[in-house]
C-alpha cells in the first residue's frame, strides 16, 4: 500500500497513511515522508502502534538526536522526554505560549516528534502557525525591514531560576530542570531561509526572543509583540486534534506552535524526541 498524504485544508498540516512506523522504513518511504514534511510542515500519522524503540528509529531517519537542555529524559532513555500532565495537576499548561522549540540554541533543532501515549477524550489540541505564510503575506517594505533585523533569543523567560518553569513552579509532573544557563543569549536573523527549501520564514516568538540587536528594549518588545500578533493570525494556523496511537512530527524552521488545555481532570502523556539541526 503506497503512502497517502491528505492535506488538512488549513494553513499547514497533513495526515499520512499507508506506512507502518513500527517497522523499518525503506529509502523510498523516508524520501516520501520528508517531501511531505517539507511541503506541509507538520505531519500526523494516525493508527501507529509504536514503542520507544520505534520512536527513536523513526526520528533518526530525519537527522541526529537534538539536545533537550531543560528536560530530563524518561528512565532508560537518553533522547526521549515525557510531555506529561497528571489528572490532578494544577500547574499552568506546559508550552501554552507560541514558540519554536529551542530557538535560543546556536543551532536550533530541525524538528520535533511527539508520540501519543495517553490522550484525553477532550481538549489538548496543538496549534501550529505557518511562518512561511506569515512572512509571505507581509508588505514588501515590511519584508525588507524584517530581513535587516537580528533577533536575540534566550530561554530566560521559561527556564531561568526565576522563570515560568523555574524554582517557584511546583507540583508539576514533567521532569523540567531550570538553570542559570537559561540566561545565555543567541542571535539569529529575524527572517530565516529554510536550509532545505530556501523559503523565507519569520523566526521570532514572545517566548524566546528577548530583544533586537541595536534596538532599545522598549522598542524591541513593541516590535516583537506586533510581529507575534501578525504571525499567529487564524489565517496562518492549523489546529491539530490528537488521537491515541498517533505520531506527529513538525518542522521548527517553518512553524510556531503552542499547547492548549481543556482536559482538566484527565491524564495526558506524549513521548518527545528532537531532530537536530540540518547543518551543511
Amino acid at each position: 500500500m503506497p503512502i497517502e498524504v491528505e492535506p488538512s485544508g488549513q494553513a499547514c498540516g497533513a495526515a499520512i497513511t499507508g506506512v507502518d512506523l513500527a517497522k523499518p522504513l525503506s529509502d523510498g518511504e523516508v524520501a516520501a515522508i520528508r517531501s511531505a514534511w517539507l511541503e506541509h510542515h507538520v505531519l500526523a500519522f494516525p493508527g501507529q502502534i509504536m514503542d520507544d524503540d520505534d520512536l527513536e528509529r523513526f526520528t533518526r531517519y530525519f537527522g541526529k538526536f537534538g539536545d533537550d537542555p531543560f528536560f530530563d529524559p524518561i528512565e532508560g532513555r537518553e533522547n526521549i522526554a515525557a510531555i506529561l500532565r497528571e489528572a490532578d495537576e494544577a500547574s499552568p499548561i506546559f508550552a501554552e505560549s507560541w514558540h519554536s522549540d529551542w530557538s535560543f540554541q546556536k543551532y536550533p533543532p530541525s524538528g520535533t516528534c511527539l508520540m501519543a501515549i495517553e490522550i484525553p477524550s477532550k481538549g489538548g489540541d496543538t496549534l501550529f502557525a505557518n511562518q512561511h505564510a506569515a512572512f509571505a503575506a507581509l508588505p514588501a517594505d515590511r519584508k525588507d525591514y524584517c530581513r535587516s533585523l537580528t533577533a536575540i533569543h534566550s530561554a530566560s523567560r521559561g527556564y531561568a531560576p526565576d522563570g515560568l518553569y523555574g524554582d517557584n513552579d511546583t507540583g508539576r509532573s514533567m521532569a523540567i530542570r531550570p538553570g542559570k544557563e537559561a540566561l545565555a543569549t543567541q542571535e539569529h536573523p529575524l527572517v530565516l531561509k529554510h536550509p532545505e527549501t530556501g523559503k523565507e520564514a519569520l523566526f521570532s516568538s514572545l517566548s524566546y526572543v528577548v530583544g533586537i540587536a541595536g534596538m532599545d528594549d522598549a522598542e524591541a518588545l513593541e516590535l516583537i509583540a506586533e510581529l507575534s500578533a501578525w504571525q499567529t493570525q487564524d489565517a496562518f494556523v492549523y489546529r491539530h486534534k490528537w488521537e491515541n496511537n498517533m505520531l506527529v512530527m513538525w518542522d521548527n524552521r517553518s512553524l510556531l506552535h503552542r499547547a492548549t488545555g481543556g482536559y482538566e481532570g484527565h491524564r495526558r502523556e506524549l513521548h518527545r524526541t528532537t531532530i537536530a539541526a540540518c547543518r551543511k
